[in-house]
């Protein structure tokens, strides 16, 4: 069975990554370098057991599909967010 559909959505509109990254980073500079003056919102998440991760969820509004995985992607690629849902 092939599941391979297409996202549809209504542009612009907001959309939510999950970051998870190490706790000795600051994520709102983490996110700035990213965004630059870009607006978005930015709430703490969860902790793991440890305290050695931290998550965060980043809501931002995006302006087309090509918008939205490129902001993907720039996030995914910097060197100090472990991942991003």
């Amino acid at each position: 069975m092939e599941h391979s559909q297409e996202l549809k959505l209504e542009y612009p509109c907001h959309w939510e990554y999950k970051l998870i990254l190490s706790t000795e980073h600051d994520v709102s500079l983490l996110v700035k370098e990213v965004l630059d003056e870009r607006e978005h919102d930015l709430k703490p998440s969860q902790n793991s057991t440890k305290g050695n991760y931290s998550s965060h969820t980043l809501r931002i509004l995006v302006h087309n599909d090509d918008d939205r995985k490129m902001l993907f992607h720039a996030l995914k690629s910097h060197k100090h967010i472990k991942f991003v849902l």
